[in-house]
């Protein structure tokens, strides 16, 4: 069976929520016109990614219904977006949401904040602690939602893989440190090779979809892409400017693929806990710490 995916690389105004939701309901309008089952929008694609003390101004609840409205235009249609979500106690999260017919059906809270380089988000929303499937229904299957620098950790994806996941979907805030340049160039190809890696690994496919624009003085590349469960593309949007483009996946190339190279089924697991228990204990000198007897 088969499923179209719509990546839409926009470049969102910095702190204006109104006028996002605004164009994040043009984007999905256009992605219906296009047969998406699935449209996934950036990392904070409705606010911005700059956002330091603007972070209150801007965020919402899991069930506030400017959120929930998006999807009015688009019946059936799933939609991945990025936004800051304050919790029930008040603490925020770069988080996305999944949403279908006016429900959030999924939430990811980004574990991993980086606090190096040009990044400092840990000063202005708390990591997330839950890593997570969550089931789309057909002909999608389960999907395993993250937000940028969570794929840089190897166990995040894996865990969603061996969680069931039948698609991965991450979406992105990457600035480019000097844009067009050889470094630049190769840091996105490292991206590729972490995304293509993942994919064949798991044997599952990816939806990745990355913002592009200028905040601040910090230049997004874009460059989403679909890659199949053999860690090749389906389809690649340009780099730097806004785009949109769709995808198609078959659910029987998911299913020979993981025929033919049935690494999840032959993954120890029990092997892999015991392993980490001892690490864990090592590292914290805790007393007991299994030794290799």
């Amino acid at each position: 069976m088969e499923y179209r995916i719509a990546l839409a690389q926009v470049a969102p105004r910095l702190g204006e929520l109104d006028a996002n939701l605004e164009l994040s309901g043009e984007i999905l309008r256009r992605a219906a016109s296009d047969g998406a089952h699935l449209t996934v929008f950036p990392e904070l694609a409705l606010t911005g990614y700059l956002l330091q003390d603007l972070v209150p101004e801007v965020a919402i609840g899991a069930d506030d219904r400017r959120l929930r409205l998006l999807t009015r235009d688009v019946p059936g249609m799933l939609v991945a977006i990025g936004f800051v979500e304050e919790t029930s106690d008040h603490r925020y999260a770069n988080s996305v949401a999944l949403l279908r017919d006016g429900e959030v059906i999924g939430i990811h809270r980004k574990v991993y904040l980086p606090t190096y380089g040009l990044f400092d988000e840990g000063r202005f929303t708390r990591p997330g602690d839950r890593v997570r499937t969550v089931e789309a229904g057909a002909a999608i299957g389960r999907i395993g939602l993250s937000v940028c620098e969570d794929f840089w950790h190897a166990s995040l994806p894996m865990l969603q893989a061996l969680d069931g996941a039948h698609l991965l979907v991450n979406v992105a805030a990457g600035p480019s440190r000097a844009p067009g340049s050889e470094a630049g160039l190769a840091a996105i190809a490292g991206w590729h090779k972490m995304q293509d890696t993942y994919a064949l690994l798991g044997t599952v496919p990816i939806a990745f979809c990355n913002r592009v624009g200028n905040e601040e003085g910090l230049t997004f590349w874009g460059g989403s892409r679909v890659i199949g469960a053999d860690g090749g593309t389906v389809v690649q949007a340009p780099l730097w400017e806004e785009a949109l483009v769709v995808g198609t996946l078959e659910t029987d190339d998911l299913r020979m693929q993981r025929y033919g190279l049935p690494l999840l089924a032959d993954e120890r697991l029990e092997l892999t806990r015991r392993e980490l228990d001892r690490i864990i204990a090592e590292r914290a000198g805790l007393d007991g710490a299994p030794d290799d007897a």
